[in-house]
């Protein structure tokens, strides 16, 4: 649409601008480390119309946290995407993901033996005959709200995938380390180690397995730690639309993650939109505006 051509990033570049400064900066320092990392476009809660942009500039590898928003993305955009699932994932949705994703090109989110088994038994159901691309996600910054295994269980996690899930592929390690910590060092340096104790357990060749990490703040530094695959989402497309809200004494409603919460009379309610993590992120933003309008 003109909209989408049109769109501005908030720093005024446009999305191709955006991706083609991301994509600079990553082949010059592919050049340096002498490395070849892989760019994921991490496009949640973009609109359809908006990731066309990036794939009309010939980005194929997308990132995505909702199931439920990836499978009404996926049927509406081409097939040759590659899409990476990198949000927490629950055993229970495995089987939906894997049928509505025909082109899931990894799920880079596994951080247990029920996830692994849970997949497996999604790719036999779906009647999937391509294996299916995965990551084991280490929690390395070790915070309780944050998805991953301990370090200490990668091995156990990554051997039982590559021995017991016949229709899954181990193909690397992810973590996304502390938000807001301006040295996100120790996370890269653990995350690298934890690939030698895994490859060394499994005898695999060294540095065979993928190192995912760094973001639009660190990405840089990654690469330059090893990373072989980087997760952008606001360099390339912008701020994301806002889950705050502002409600008036008598009511209103907050856009939040593709649906509304609405409050009226005090009450709150969630209409539409995804599942999970979105509709919870919402109602605590709402919940926190709330507090904040009755202590004012």
């Amino acid at each position: 649409s003109k909209l989408a051509r049109n769109r501005k990033m908030s720093a005024g570049r446009s999305i191709a601008e955006g991706l083609a400064l991301v994509r600079a900066k990553v082949a010059a320092l592919a050049k340096e480390v002498g490395s070849n990392p892989r760019l994921v476009a991490v496009s949640k809660i973009m609109p359809v119309e908006v990731v066309m942009e990036a794939y009309k500039e010939n980005q194929r590898h997308f990132g995505e946290n909702y199931v439920q928003e990836l499978c009404e993305k996926a049927p509406q955009m081409p097939s040759d995407i590659k899409w990476h699932f990198i949000g927490n994932l629950q055993s229970n949705k495995a089987k939906n993901l894997v049928k509505e994703v025909p082109n899931l090109f990894v799920v880079e989110s596994v951080d247990s033996v029920k996830i692994a088994n849970a997949l497996d038994k999604a790719c036999v159901s779906a009647g999937r005959t391509e294996l299916l691309n995965v990551m084991v996600q280490v929690n390395t910054s070790k915070e309780e709200s944050k998805s991953g295994c301990e370090a200490s269980e990668a091995t156990t996690i990554a051997s039982h995938i590559t021995t017991d899930c016949k229709r899954l592929k181990l193909v690397g390690l992810m973590t996304i380390g502390k938000l807001g910590d301006p040295n996100p060092e120790p996370y890269f340096k653990q995350l690298a180690a934890v690939r030698q104790e895994v490859e060394a357990a499994l005898k695999l060749p060294a540095n065979s397995l993928d190192l995912s990490m760094g973001m639009s703040g660190d990405y840089e530094l990654a690469i330059r730690m090893g990373s072989t695959n980087v997760r952008v989402g606001s360099t390339i497309f912008g701020a994301r639309p806002k889950k705050d809200a502002t409600p008036a004494s008598g009511g209103g409603a907050a856009a939040a993650g593709g649906g509304v919460v609405k409050f009226e009379g005090g009450a709150m309610s969630w209409v539409g939109g995804w599942q999970g993590a979105a509709a919870i992120t919402a109602l605590a933003t709402v919940t926190l505006a709330l507090l904040a309008a009755r202590r004012a």
